[in-house]
This record gives structure tokens, sequence and C-alpha cells, in this order.
């Protein structure tokens, strides 16, 4: 499809009014549709799906941002692209979201039952759950959005059934007891991500555990005393000599009756309050180890509401933070307690009610992850999977050689239901992907499925294969499997990304993608995670509607450094939309003079040889910036790409390039005027192919104005090499004429001479060739520096009532005397200089304040030293201009 709209660009950039036409003209059009036998190689996506329960935060902007810029070169490159979108059903946030409008109504989950809820959950997605897609789309994202999946659609519930039971007829699947985040108010194990650590301040508690001998004690602490219930053992460090007699004795467990042993391990860290450690087999996962490693039992003294059981004793009926009170009391009544402390410590939190997290030993399904870990760890080192930036390998190594069991159930009701069955006749259990009607080991048909839902992680760690079709053999399979690239956050390379590993090699005997590349995380500007407590969240919708999505989406790139943090600020979004209005102006200017061209007006840049000075110029530096560009995104290095478009388009196309051709485009000479539209054009479609991927909306604007009938830019080709365009002694040559006119306007703002000035200029240089050719540009450098008199010499004497800008080996002497009131300029520069004194004096008093350099946030000191480099350097500019006033005097 073409477009053609005769008109020019209005005179400032709507971008809502841009943005809303060209989203729904890409969709009309098919744009992003991804074919199954085009014949050509492919590049494929898949969306790490957002919650169905989400709005877009700026994670997500610069998550999609990224692939979408990916998307989009690759698409305008040939390959047959496809960018699969979809969402996750996000169980336990899902549920929590249908469970508090069943709360308005004076419900439960429980008082409508199990079927009724799930409906009444797949009706809130009906009706609620497509809001993260439509922002998506607003972002500008290029998926097929025809094969939107989610995971608990029909043929991904199909998939996870079969995973499932493969995985557990293998022996990698069991069910058992285990250490589990628990939530007391969800009610179900939690994934360790799903565990918000928040810094609390709160108590140690020293208590003294008596010898059974009566002879002495040992002191242990814990920030929870009430686990000390479940106490079955002491742990020191095997070289603890403090401890050795201790083998033989045991420790009498406080407020209780029993006796503990004393256990030998190296997890201790001798150095931590006594070098003891209370051994909570049930209620702490390193605990939990400990007790594997010497057969300690386990004793669980509160049940899944938080609530100390029976085995608690006299404590039994209590909260477990009321129990704490009490025990402490009983602990210092009887002379147990021997001291508290003030303790700042990471407390666990479910990370959507926030109900402080409970470890607790619990009857789950896991999976036995080593085997498939193994895969993944042969698959990164052999290189049939990179990982972005390189300096997660070790990290990636370390933990997946490391690596626990994963627990995979979820005591919730939306997700996928275990597919596990339970006979009530004779206890057989049957796991099977199709429902069975009847017990395989009896006969009978008193079966009970499990009623636990699998992890949401569990459905997501198939997507990228189960989202194409399998575990049938399907054509997406064939055409876009592996798929060509995962972007994410680097805080799910572990919870998500290694998981994608395990079961795409083990069920499709294939890597799932070639590369990951993991980004930051996004900060405000002062590097503080971003909280809607500290009121310091930047909500990219409100961003967008302000500012532009292309002026967001350029910020979020220009911050993607590999490996480095992204420290967001409004007021570089604000700088960017600058940019765009730019682009938007410096199209709007070629428009004027290319609008009624010939689309055949371009074939000047075929021999740019002969083409004048500033045309081989900005066509060698068109090139060198394509090749700049097309490496930066071949190398994932966003932020190299956006420097590069920015640099180009600003200051050498804006700035210079088209101030040089404005002669020739008002021009009687017609060669002179028709090579200037020729390369305007080609160098303006160039600029609008480069900067698409980042800026969609208004270079496909701005193109859908250019002459002649042509494809969308989205589905236009991307710019290939051109070595014809490369002309070094080009750029060299322009590069002198722009420093000597930057040397005459530097002088001229420095020494504050009226813009209307005429002034004259002397250029001195090394050799009458370079005279010559400088000779030979004196019109267009007098014009653009509004000189009356311009002479260029390699002999003549130097002026001494002259200021002086030196570039490289070409001295530029302008003449002030006369145009200035040097007494006056000496007088503002002496109050100028005063100033910055008197505030160096105080940056220098806080420098030379130890207690300021000790205390002061690192940030704040690094603020404080860079003022003082800055009004250093005012300074010597200042002082500068003295000594050439007064060389004028």
């Amino acid at each position: 499809m073409t477009i053609k709209e005769e008109k020019l660009l209005s005179k400032g950039y709507d971008f809502s009014e841009v943005e809303e036409k060209w989203l729904d003209r890409w969709q009309e059009e098919g744009s992003f549709r991804a074919e199954m036998e085009s014949g050509v190689p492919s590049f494929s996506i898949v969306i790490p799906p957002p919650n169905v329960t989400g709005v877009l935060h700026v994670g997500h902007a610069l998550n999609n941002t990224l692939q979408d810029v990916l998307v989009r070169y690759h698409r305008m490159k040939g390959a047959n692209t496809l960018w699969l979108p979809g969402t996750d059903h996000a169980g336990i946030a899902t549920q929590n979201v249908v469970e508090r409008q069943l709360a308005t109504e004076g419900k439960t989950r429980d008082d409508v039952g199990r079927d009724a809820f799930i409906e009444k959950v797949w009706r809130w997605r009906e009706e609620k759950g497509g809001t993260i897609i439509n922002q998506l789309k607003k972002l500008g994202a290029s998926c097929d959005w025809d094969r939107e999946r989610f995971t608990m659609d029909e043929g991904l519930s199909r998939a996870v059934r079969q995973v499932f039971v493969s995985l557990y007829k293998e022996g990698l699947i069991y069910k058992g007891d285990y250490i589990v985040n628990w939530c007391p108010r969800c009610l179900t194990a939690l994934a360790d991500d799903e565990v918000d650590h928040e810094d609390t301040r709160g108590k140690l508690y020293h208590i003294r555990y008596p010898y059974a001998d009566g002879s002495g004690h040992v002191v242990v602490a814990t920030t929870r005393p009430e686990t000390m219930l479940g106490d079955t053992g002491v742990a020191v460090h095997p070289e603890d000599e403090r401890y050795n007699h201790l083998a033989e004795i045991g420790i009498k467990l406080p407020l209780t009756e029993r006796t503990i042993p004393v256990v030998f391990d190296e997890h201790v860290d001798r150095e931590f309050g006594t070098g003891a450690l209370k051994v909570t087999p049930s209620h702490d996962r390193n605990d939990y180890e400990i007790a594997l490693r010497h057969s300690l039992p386990h004793l669980k003294v509160m049940n899944d509401k938080g609530i100390m059981n029976e085995e608690a004793g006299e404590y039994a009926g209590l909260d477990r933070f009321q129990c704490r009170e009490k025990i402490v009391a009983d602990l210092d009544r009887l002379g147990f307690l021997e001291k508290i402390e003030e303790y700042d410590h990471a407390v666990g939190h479910c990370y959507r009610c926030k109900t402080v997290i409970e470890p607790t030993t619990s009857l789950q399904w896991f999976v036995a992850v080593k085997p498939l870990a193994d895969k993944a760890v042969g698959a990164v080192r052999e290189g049939r999977i990179n990982i972005y930036p390189k300096s997660w390998y070790n990290t990636f190594y370390s933990w997946m050689g490391d690596i626990r069991d994963w627990c995979i159930s979820r005591q919730i009701w939306w997700g996928h239901r275990i597919p596990a069955w339970t006979c009530g006749g004779c206890r057989e259990l049957i796991v099977e992907a199709e429902d069975p009607q009847s017990c395989p080991n009896c006969g009978g048909s008193d079966l009970h499925q499990e009623t636990d839902v699998l992890d949401t992680w569990f459905s997501s760690a198939l997507w990228p294969f189960s989202t194409m079709g399998w575990p049938e053999n399907t054509r997406e399979l064939k055409t876009f499997y592996p798929t060509s690239v995962l972007i994410t956050s680097f805080d799910i390379l572990f919870f998500w990304v290694a998981r994608m590993m395990m079961m795409g090699i083990h069920f499709m005997d294939e890597v799932p993608f070639k590369d990951v590349y993991l980004h930051a995380l996004v900060r405000d500007k002062h590097g503080k995670k971003m909280s809607k407590s500290t009121g310091n969240v930047i909500d990219p919708l409100e961003v967008m509607r302000e500012y532009g999505t292309d002026a967001m989406r350029f910020t979020l790139t220009a911050f993607a450094a590999q490996g480095r943090e992204i420290k967001l600020d409004e007021d570089r979004i604000e700088g960017y939309r600058h940019f765009i209005n730019k682009i938007w102006n410096a199209a709007r200017f070629a428009l004027m003079h290319v609008s009624d061209c010939q689309p055949d007006v371009t074939a000047v840049a075929e021999k740019p040889r002969e083409l004048p000075l500033a045309h081989r110029w900005i066509l060698s530096r068109t090139a060198a910036t394509v090749r700049e560009v097309r490496a930066g995104l071949d190398e994932y290095r966003f932020n190299d790409v956006a420097s590069a478009c920015y640099q180009f388009i600003w200051h050498e196309f804006c700035d210079w390039y088209l101030e040089w051709i404005k002669a020739d485009l008002f021009s009687g000479d017609k060669v002179l005027k028709e090579q200037a539209q020729g390369v305007l054009l080609a160098v303006l479609e160039t600029v609008l192919k480069l900067i698409h991927p980042v800026t969609p909306f208004v270079s496909e604007e701005i193109w859908s104005a250019l002459p002649g009938a042509r494809p969308l830019l989205a589905t236009s080709s991307f710019p290939e090499l051109r070595p014809d365009w490369e002309d070094e002694d080009a750029v060299g040559r322009m590069e002198m004429l722009m420093g000597i006119i930057t040397g005459i306007r530097n002088i001229r703002s420095e020494a504050d001479v009226h813009p209307s000035a005429r002034i004259s200029a002397m250029v001195l240089c090394g050799d009458q060739q370079t005279v010559e050719f400088i000779s030979g540009f004196e019109a267009a450098i007098s014009d653009m520096t509004r000189l009356e008199r311009f002479t260029v010499s390699h002999e003549a004497e130097k002026p001494a009532d002259a200021a002086t800008y030196i570039f490289k080996d070409i001295e530029i002497f302008v003449p002030l005397k006369g145009l200035v009131d040097v007494e006056a300029e000496l007088g503002k520069l002496e109050r100028e200089k005063k100033k910055v004194e008197a505030k160096m004096k105080q940056v220098d008093g806080k420098l030379g304040n130890d207690k300021f350099l000790a205390n002061a946030p690192g940030p704040v000191v690094d603020k404080v030293r860079q003022e003082k480099a800055d009004l250093e350097t005012k300074l010597a500019k200042i002082t500068e201009a003295e000594e050439r006033l007064n060389n004028m005097a």
C-alpha cells in the first residue's frame, strides 16, 4: 500500500493528532503482520507478557520501546518479522482484584464457591483485562496484534498440562514437604520474586539457652522469638572452640521441657552474636538446610494463617505477633532474656497484600530443576545463547550452579489447576493430560483433583513455544522458533529467563532465543527507586500526553546503556521533545523546497563525487551515521543509536547543512538548486528511516508528506551501507570551514558583539594551497558570520588588537576595536568575577569540611565537586576575556 498526501507540514507538531492517526493506519494496513511462508529469513520476539491486571509503568515503557526499536529495524531490513504479544493471567494478583470486588458485596470466594469464582475472574478479564494491551498500542508497539495470546487460553492451557504430565512421568516433578515462602493472608506459597524485602526497624532478642546439665548457658539472637517453640537444635561452627564441650551435653529449650542437641555446621557465622544459632527447620530456610544435613526433626508450631498450633503448647491459638509479645514477657520474667536491641533488617512481605510472609514447611509440588538447569548452562557456555551485557554471565553461572528445586504449586483458585487426581478408594495418584474417568489401579470413579494451581511462572516458562502452537508441530514453530532475542529486565533473569531456557531446550531440543538483552531498572534522576510513597514515580502515560510518545521513546532509548543504571529525568524528556520539534521544523523547511520535486531528483546523490563540497560532506556524514546506527542496533547499544541520530540530525543536518545550502535553494542557478534539492531529499529520506524505529510517529507523518507515491515508512527499507557516499577528504575540508565559522562566531559571542554588527576577520594558515581552498568559500563564510571583510593568508602579520581563536593549525583573528566599550566590558567582567570568587569560597568551605565529606550522601558531594570544576572553568574564561580586552585598550 502506498501513501501520498499532498500537503506541507503544519507550523507546529501536534503529536496527539498524529499518533492516533498512525496507530489506526498501521493497524488497517496490516503493517505488522508476520507471514508464514515469506521465503525470507525471520526475526522474532515474544513479548514478556505483562500481568493482565497491569497498567503501563515506566519499566514496561522502557522494555517495550527497546523491543519495538529492534522489531521495526529488522522489519525494515526485510526480515519476516514477528513480535508476538500477550498477557499473563497473574494468579495471585488477579485473584486479589476479584476478591476485593467480592468484599464490597460482603462476600468471600468461599461464599460463592470455586466454579462461580472462576467465572467471575473470566468476566473481569473480558471487561478489564485489555487495559495494558491498549496502552502498549499507544506506545507504538508494532506487535502482530492478531496473534495476541493469554497464558490461560485454551492452547496454552493444553501446553501447560502436557509439560506437567511429561515432567512428572520423567520423575522431574514430585510432591513433597519443603520450606517455602508462605503468605498467611493469601494462604498460598510464593515464589522468591513474589516476596518484597522491605528494610524494617525491628528488634534482636538475645535469649539464654541453658546447658542441659545446668553448668551454664549459651546466648542465641533472633528477630522472631515466637519460632523458638519449633527449635530442634542449636548450631555452632565446627571450628568454634568455645562450644566443643557441648557435643555431649545438649541444650534445654527455654519455656519447654525439651532438650535439643548442639550440631556443628559451617553455615554458622562465628562473628555474629555469640556464634550460636537456633535451628528452627520448619520456619527458616537456612535452618531447614541445616536440619537436613544433621537429621534434625521438623516441628511446625503455627498454622497456615499464622496462628500458633497445638505444638506451641500454652501459646496455641495466639496470632504469631501476639505470641511474640507473650513469649518475650515470659522469657524476661523467667530470667531467660538477656537483652533486646534495635535492629534494622529486610523483612519479606507478600508482593500483593503486603502481609509479612512466613517461611514454613508445606506439602507442595516441585520441579527437580538441576538436570534442566545443566542443559541451559551448557547452551550458554557453548554460545547458543548470548547474554548482554556480558557482566551477567558469571552471575548466571553462579545462580544456576546452586539452584534449588522449584516450588510450582499455589494455594489459590485462579490459574492452571494441577492435573493430578487421587483415587478415593485406593489412594492412587493419577497424573494425566486428559481428565481421567476412572482409577487405572482399582477402576473406581471416586477421583479428587488437586485443588492447587500452578505457579504463574510455570506457564510463562513455556511462552516462546506454547504461544506458537506447541505441542502441535505448527508452521509458526517452523518459521519463528527459536526466537531471535529476548529483551527483559535483569531482575527476572532467574525467575523467568532461565526457566524458559530450561523448558525450551528440554521440550523443543532447541534454545528458546539466541540472545538475551537485560536492561536495568528505571530509577528517578537521583538514582532512587520509584515509589508512590516517595512521590517520585514518572507515569509514562502522563509523559506521553504532555511531551508526546516519540519524545519519551527517544529518552528511554538514549538512557539504555548496557550495564548502566537508568536515571530518568523529566527535564531530559522535555529536552528530547525539543529534538522532535527540531526534526519537524527541519522537515518543514525542506518540504518548502522539495515538495514539488520529482522523486528522481535524488539521483544526483548517486554521483557524489560530482557534487559541491557541502553535499559530499553531508552524504559522507549520512553514510557514517547509517553505519553507526546499524552497528548499534545489531549489538544492542541502544544509547549509541540515539546519540548518533541526535548528533547527526541536530548538529550536522540542521545546524550546518540546512544553513549552508540555503543560498543554493534560493539560487537562480538551476543546476545548483537541483543539486541542493536532490541531496536534501535523499538525506531527509535517510534520516526519517534511521529514526523511525525510535520515533515512529513523527517520522511516519513527515514521510507521508514527501513528494511522490511511496509505501508506509513502517514497511519501507532501512538504509543500506553506502561506501560510495563516504568521503573523508570532504569531511576534513568541511570541518576546516566549520571550524573557521565556529571560531568567528565564538569571538562575536564572547565579546558580546551585537548580532547585526558587520565585522572583519582574518585567517592565517600554513600553506598557499589551504589559502586558496578557504578563499573559495569567502562568500559562504562571510554570509554565515556577518562579515564585511574576510581575508586569508599564510604569511600576513598578526593583528595586535584582535581577539584570537585557534582551530587545529589555523589562527582566526577578529579586530574588535571600536566594536565594544572596553572599560564597560572590563567592569562587567570584574563584577562577575567577584560573584564567582564568592561562590568558590563557599564551595571550598564545604569541600574542606571533613564532617561534610564524611556525612553527606555521595551524589551530594559529587555535585559540589562538579560545581567547583564549573566555577574554575568560568574563572578561566573571565581571565581570558580580560586579557583580550586589555590588549585592545
